[in-house]
């Protein structure tokens, strides 16, 4: 049997990593310049997941740390499988399973962590500021997998690249992003990236589910009737309800949300031809999305899911350095 090859990053990208930062903790202020960077890096990892042999020696030698104090499946596997396509030792831990569940603060825990000499900590916790807090103690880079409310940059890229790679520029295009936006990391951080490419981004919610002082803190417009601007959207990301998160609840039923909010077949038919329907995930079926919606062809969900892991994989080699050789 011919051997299938084995890719690298182009010579171009594997060069030229001016813009990239050190660590990978918000999505504001990251520039064009770099944000292209890393999308023309996936692209090339995107098409190391489709072959037969998915590895790659980029990241050989390099040890990954996947530091995880909430649960997670798509973003924990997604950055398990990212590190390993790239050749790196990936080790994972959760806070149930670690001395985190004995009592030992996050700065004991980075003391620790930063002794064994990793090249990168991947981490997602449920206080708002762990990652800024561990890069300023640890020596290695470190990526945000998530911190309580507050960002979720590597999910908000993947989200860009996914709307990219489907509608070209975002110059000019409006996204609505419809739910939860009190609670949601995703938001935050979407409507900071895509600011930055040019696109027109509203938030669509209940009153109660916009955060206080919404306008001021963040660059988007907000609007509590989806059906008002469904017609003019080119992608519309719909978003889980929080109630894990919630002090108390912020609309009587789910099926008031459903009617008011939920992308249903109607919705979808009235979108135009070329719009999109996203979803981070995990999905609640029959409450922001129909089933028929999710499995429909508007739906790029699955497509977010491939572009993750390949994203995944461009920010490795971009914050570690790796080789194309």
């Amino acid at each position: 049997m011919k051997p299938v090859p084995v890719i690298h990053p182009s010579a171009a990208v594997a060069s030229d990593r001016s813009g990239w930062p050190n660590h990978l903790l918000s999505c504001d202020g990251l520039g064009v310049e770099a944000v292209q960077q890393l999308f023309t890096t996936a692209r090339e990892m995107r098409q190391v997941g489709r072959r037969r042999v998915k590895k790659l020696p980029t990241l050989r030698g390099r040890t990954i740390i996947n530091a995880f104090f909430e649960n997670s499946t798509r973003t924990r596997v997604s950055f398990e499988l990212a590190g390993k396509r790239m050749g790196a030792d990936v080790i994972n831990f959760s806070a149930s399973g670690s001395s985190a569940a004995k009592g030992e603060t996050l700065g004991d825990t980075a003391r620790t962590l930063d002794a064994m000499n990793p090249d990168l900590i991947v981490v997602r916790h449920g206080a708002g500021g762990a990652p800024w807090f561990l890069a300023d103690r640890l020596s290695c880079a470190v990526v945000n997998a998530g911190d309580g409310i507050n960002e979720h940059p590597t999910q908000a890229l993947l989200d860009a690249f996914t709307l990219t790679e489907h509608l070209g520029d975002l110059e000019g295009r409006k996204v609505l992003i419809v739910g939860d936006i009190a609670h949601s990391r995703v938001a935050r951080s979407n409507i900071h990236l895509l600011y930055t490419l040019g696109a027109q981004v509203t938030c669509v919610a209940p009153s109660t589910m916009i955060p206080a002082g919404f306008g001021d803190a963040l660059p988007a417009a907000w609007h509590t009737e989806l059906d008002d601007l469904i017609e003019t959207a080119d992608a519309v990301m719909m978003l889980r309800i929080q109630r894990e998160r919630m002090k108390q609840s912020l609309f009587p039923q789910d099926r008031e949300f459903s009617i008011r909010f939920g992308m249903n077949p109607v919705r979808a038919a009235r979108l135009p031809e070329h719009a999109i329907i996203m979803h981070p995930g995990p999905i609640n079926r029959g409450v922001e999305i129909d089933p028929a919606v999710a499995d429909g062809r508007r739906a790029v969900i699955l497509d977010q899911v491939e572009n993750g892991v390949a994203l995944r994989m461009a920010i490795g080699f971009l914050l570690l350095g790796g080789s194309a050789e």
